[in-house]
């Protein structure tokens, strides 16, 4: 996530997403200029011509700040953006355009790490020559404390995954309260390898050991709370300043990082200045302005809206410092079966076939930031996706339809239900949306309340197992691009939390498709894997326990100096690890 998710991912990626990052925080077609039906086109990429060259300062504009700047307490999918610059992690994801992107590769190990027969053991063998920012070497020791400090009460933050996954984690409390012992189910047995134990077959673990949790820490320089100002870098990159909790950040070069240990990251700039906390219109406006510094400036959390593609408009000049990218999310329609009348099946279906997708996708900024969707899992190979429209709405509902569900449900003069919605400005779960959902369904003789609340209370109320409305907007975005992230913590019955964050809304329990996730987080055969999560998603689907809307696109402005942009489907936002400046 990463780097984007749901918003506790999205949040803790200073994404969007969670998402996304990833996105944040916070990844349908491969990146790049596109043409009028929405393709890749064939054009040059985003940014100025030329080839990339070394040297220059990059100047990055956000509107979050990079925060916890800790490696235990970032929840980052694939390193992170920033973070990636100063933590390298045993694997990491593809630096590479579109689907491409979406692969997981080695990082500070050899390979993507070896599993035993049933994937409950994975082993990692660390690439010769590897140092941090001071010349002392990176060891397999370094990289399990780094992992153990992560789950100390006071570093808490980071992706949950090993205390479900390694065998002992989920009572185990950190090093700084374990009196030297250690988690055993980390093992080095020298300073190269290290061996984790899985409490069950988990053949996408790979995909977890990109988190920030597996950048090295060394014991001896470990400072608990305060580590974050001043973190050990193991990347091409280190912290010279942490002004204010991240809002800003000067990074500059690690002498002692080696590019032959390296395929992925590029570091071509000599200084990295990271400037957060500022209005997402004063950074598009700078971008396009691109004046001194600038010039050679980027974002990594903020979006063009609609207003600001208007004014973009024919500029060719301005369109080509465009960036499209496409991340693991869907928006969605949710429903708990538990409050009537949505424990009626008719009454979802009903529901599905009115849904007006093109008014829903204008709400959330017109064609070119939304894409319609009829799957939970997003169009993209990598995630397993499996085309099926089992309730066809089309382009602006089947209201006819609708109303004949409706009258088989025992409900022939339509009937009254409340929609929970933020009143957040996010052009996802906002009123706009609420509104163009509540017009659809009153074609159908459907009549929409809206419950509009402030976005901490409604992702409390959407969360809480014994208070989930029966009628919502949400989202979900993928810690990594996959099935597993999108599927399992939505539909899993064993993940339903009854006294804590919920994300399973429809507290589905069946043990079909609890199996069939157990079976399939089995295969190391990653292609294999998600042709079954494409099945699943799609058998789940007949159960209308949702209504899929759309899956979000991103586009972003980069300053007119910036060379050699790429976007990769794992994040859908510029990989700044890539990026030159003239």
């Amino acid at each position: 996530m990463s780097s984007a998710g749901p918003d506790r991912h999205l949040i803790a990626r200073r994404v969007a997403a969670v998402t996304v990052s990833l996105v944040l925080a916070g990844g349908a077609v491969a990146c790049g200029p596109e043409d009028a039906a929405g393709k890749a086109g064939s054009g040059d990429k985003p940014g100025a011509a030329g080839a990339p060259q070394s040297g220059g300062t990059l100047t990055v504009l956000n509107s979050e700040p990079q925060s916890d700047f800790d490696p235990a307490r970032l929840y980052t999918s694939g390193g992170g953006n920033v973070p990636s610059l100063v933590f390298r992690t045993l694997t990491t994801r593809n630096r590479e355009d579109g689907a491409a992107g979406t692969k997981v590769v080695p990082d500070l190990a050899t390979d993507t790490g070896r599993p035993n027969a049933d994937a409950t053991e994975w082993t990692y063998t660390l690439k010769d020559g590897l140092k941090y920012e001071d010349g002392s070497p990176i060891t397999s020791a370094d990289i399990k404390y780094g992992i153990e400090r992560s789950f100390a009460a006071e570093l808490s933050g980071g992706a949950p995954y090993l205390r479900d996954w390694l065998v002992g984690g989920e009572a185990y409390e950190g090093p700084y309260k374990d009196g030297g012992k250690g988690l055993d189910s980390i093992v080095v047995p020298d300073p190269k390898t290290i061996v984790f134990k899985l409490r069950k077959p988990e053949g996408e673990f790979p995909f977890v050991a990109t988190q920030t949790q597996f950048a090295p820490v060394p014991k001896a320089k470990d400072t608990g709370v305060k580590y974050e100002e001043h973190p050990l870098s193991s990347g091409p990159y280190k912290v010279v300043k942490n002004d204010n909790d991240g809002e800003h950040l000067t990074l500059e070069r690690n002498e002692h990082w080696d590019e032959k240990t390296d395929e992925e990251r590029k570091a071509y700039p000599d200084k990295i200045d990271v400037r957060s906390g500022l209005d997402a219109a004063v950074i598009n406006q700078r971008l396009t302005t691109s004046s001194g510094p600038d010039a050679a400036a980027v974002t990594t959390d903020t979006n063009l809206g609609p207003a600001e593609l208007a004014q973009i408009g024919d500029n060719k000049e301005l369109a080509g410092r465009v960036g499209t990218g496409h991340f693991g999310y869907i928006n969605y329609l949710a429903f708990n079966p538990k409050v009537a009348p949505f424990d009626n099946p008719k009454v979802r279906q009903a529901i599905s076939h009115a849904i007006n997708r093109t008014s829903v996708i204008n709400a959330a900024g017109g064609s070119a930031l939304a894409e319609p969707a009829t799957t939970f899992l997003p169009e993209r190979e990598a995630f397993g996706f499996t085309p099926y429209d089992h309730f066809p709405a089309g382009k602006t509902g089947d209201p006819a339809k609708a109303k004949q569900l409706l009258a088989e449900a025992g409900f022939p003069d339509g009937l009254t239900v409340t929609l929970t919605h933020s009143t957040a400005q996010n052009r996802q779960t906002s009123p706009e949306v609420a509104t163009a959902v509540q017009q659809a369904l009153a074609a159908a003789g459907i009549t929409v309340k809206l419950e509009g609340l402030e976005n901490n209370a409604f992702n409390e109320k959407r969360w809480d197992a014994q208070n989930t409305p029966g009628f919502f907007l949400s989202r979900w975005g993928a810690d990594w691009p996959s099935g597993a992230p999108f599927l399992a913590p939505i539909f899993d019955g064993r993940q339903i939390v009854t006294n804590g964050s919920n994300y399973n809304h429809a507290q589905l329990n069946d043990p079909t498709v609890n199996v069939e996730i157990d079976e399939i987080a089995k295969l190391t055969d990653l292609a294999a894997a998600g042709k079954r999560w494409g099945a699943l998603d799609k058998k789940i689907g007949e159960q209308a326990l949702d209504v899929p809307l759309f899956h979000p696109v991103y586009k972003r402005l980069v300053g007119k100096d910036i060379k050699n942009v790429v976007i990769s489907d794992w994040t859908g936002v510029l990989d700044i690890s890539q990026v030159s400046v003239k």
